[in-house]
């Protein structure tokens, strides 16, 4: 793994932590299917919100390049970037669980973010997303070669 030079040794472990768990997305990737993801949402809002959370649509998009997903709560649907597939578990669960709760409170404020303290892995998931958007904005250098 090749890291820039000017990171700190704090970034570098935190970017070494980051590509492990995107290598072991890419080793246990399986995709699920829209019926699958939304078994997992009423799985999620049972575990974290007693089933008040109830989707009616819950679909993987192509067309989400900014955000890793969203919901309309008057519709009761919720989507997420087709992106997130491959990546952890528990990064999928965590922005499934963003969206549930967003049916029962539609915006930032802190109900909502007091119902996501519900999620374990909340901070931990926030800041795989965040290394990966860091990652994307790096330049990306040409593979050396033999390689």
């Amino acid at each position: 793994m090749l890291i820039p030079a000017r990171m700190s040794e704090a970034e570098e472990r935190r970017w070494v932590s980051v590509m492990l768990d995107k290598l072991a997305a890419q080793e246990n990737k399986r995709i699920l299917g829209d019926s699958e993801l939304a078994e997992r949402a009423e799985r999620l809002s049972a575990q974290y919100f007693e089933g008040r959370a109830r989707p009616v649509s819950v679909r993987w998009v192509t067309n989400q390049n900014t955000r890793w997903g969203s919901c309309t709560p008057a519709e009761g649907s919720i989507r997420l970037s087709h992106r997130l597939q491959g990546m952890p578990e528990y990064v999928v669960d965590y922005v499934l669980v963003h969206e549930l709760a967003h049916l029962l409170v539609p915006g930032h404020g802190p109900r909502f973010w007091r119902l996501l303290d519900a999620y374990p892995r909340t901070e931990r998931a926030r800041g795989y997303l965040e290394g990966v958007v860091a990652a994307d904005r790096l330049p990306h250098l040409p593979a050396a070669r033999g390689e």
